[in-house]
């Protein structure tokens, strides 16, 4: 920050700073904050939010094989379809 004074009434403040990537703003409720500020440790919003999404979290769909029997499987499938077909005729797009 650079601080000029040109009068005793006239203050100028020149504020100069680059940054090494562009800056955005994301909007989160209360909760979702909260929740990122207690797991951040010392990382940067920006760091934490790279590591959450970075592939070495991503889990393989294989993970998840066998956990539902077959008669669950069959319940989420149908109870999907007919919630499909309700938003379909409300006039929700997939």
């Amino acid at each position: 920050m650079i601080f000029l004074q040109i009068s005793t009434q006239q203050k100028i403040y020149i504020g100069t700073g680059t940054y090494p990537y562009m800056v955005k703003v994301i909007s989160l409720s209360d909760e979702a904050y909260v929740k990122l500020k207690e797991i951040k440790r010392n990382l940067s919003f920006s760091e934490l939010v790279i590591n959450l999404v970075s592939e070495k979290n991503k889990r393989n769909l294989r993970d998840f094989s066998g956990i539902l029997s077959w008669e669950e499987g069959e319940k989420f499938k149908n109870e999907i379809t007919k919630n499909r077909k309700i938003q379909k005729i409300e006039g929700v797009k997939f």
